[in-house]
């Protein structure tokens, strides 16, 4: 069985495929809105200063998350 971890636990240089996302409404809207289906390829790119947000390269495009945001995102490290 794959293991899958939160996108947020990931660290700045690492990617991860994203598997699910649990959660509902419009804020799994969103994230499917902004590239995040299962099987794209996430990279971290960079904290903030305070360490929230998180800069996430997805599909080519450079996009930041919340903390709160980026634990609803599974992912399997690659």
């Amino acid at each position: 069985m794959e293991k899958l971890i939160p996108l947020s636990t990931l660290s700045v240089g690492t990617a991860g495929r994203v598997s699910d996302l649990i959660t509902t409404g419009l804020s799994r809207r969103r994230m499917l809105d902004l590239g995040l289906v299962p099987g794209t390829v996430v990279s971290v790119i960079r904290k903030s200063p305070l360490g929230d947000p998180v800069a996430y390269n997805i599909r080519g495009a450079i996009i930041a998350l919340r903390g709160e945001e980026a634990s609803l995102i599974l992912v399997k490290p690659i």
